[in-house]
């Protein structure tokens, strides 16, 4: 239980074999290049997938679904196989893209402005949350990470029971409710999303000062995404509970 982020596990980053026979080494600056990277791909991806929205929501759909599915397979094999990330991560962010433009399009047609929002909300917590990592005003111990975990656990076994139930027709209550316990739920997921990037940051800078192999550059910049993605998607629900409120 020493990381929320089920990708950015310690037995992935400490391969004693695998240091040895690598030349160079995971860096801070190199991990933030490629996050960079892979969030120009997905702004871009992303891009094509809103704009195709004025062609026929058909062409939306598929394009979504082709990003979801993508989405899926490209983080199961970059999970199982950390060494295909150099090439794997870019295709994720690429789909990831593909999946959000066309959940943002939907959402920016039923709340007129909330994407907007949306995003800016997901940058201001990703720079204020390396903004009280860096300057330590936030210290992640191990409690703070178990206490994460939990939570995020939590909330997955929460989701997938809601999903299950939705096949039939039913749903955990009150999580999609626009009252204000349903509301302080998405907010309560959301605080956990942003506390997970602190977590993320952690993990990346002791993986960095051990020595770590250099493609897990790509590999710790592919689990900053999962959390940013993550973040964004609930920070949408949260601000479409707010909408429906008005």
């Amino acid at each position: 239980m020493s990381l929320s982020n089920p990708v950015l596990r310690d037995d992935i980053f400490l391969r004693e074999d695998e240091r040895e026979a690598s030349e160079q080494r995971m860096t801070i600056g190199g991990t933030v290049n490629k996050t960079l990277l892979l969030l120009v791909l997905l702004i871009v991806s992303g891009s094509i997938t809103w704009y195709m929205n004025d062609q026929g929501i058909i062409e939306v759909l598929s394009l979504m679904t082709a990003g979801l599915f993508g989405m899926a397979g490209m983080a199961l094999a970059i999970f199982f196989f950390p060494k295909t990330a150099p090439l794997l991560s870019p295709i994720y962010a690429v789909f990831s893209g593909f999946a959000l433009g066309g959940i943002s399009a939907y959402m920016e047609y039923e709340y007129p402005g909330i994407v907007a929002n949306a995003i800016m909300l997901t940058m201001g917590i990703l720079f204020m949350m390396l903004f009280l990592y860096t300057q330590r005003i936030i210290k992640v111990t191990q409690g703070f990470i178990s206490f994460v975990v939990l939570c995020t656990l939590a909330i997955a076994l929460v989701t997938l029971v809601d999903f299950i139930l939705n096949l039939f027709g039913m749903n955990v209550p009150y999580i999609h409710e626009t009252g204000w316990l349903g509301i302080g739920i998405s907010l309560f997921i959301v605080v956990i999303a942003a506390l997970n990037l602190l977590v993320d940051f952690n993990f990346i800078e002791e993986q960095t000062e051990q020595g770590a192999p250099k493609y897990m550059e790509w590999y710790g910049a592919f689990g900053l995404l999962l959390t940013l993605v993550w973040l964004y998607v609930r920070i949408l629900d949260l601000l479409s509970k707010f909408s429906k409120e008005d």
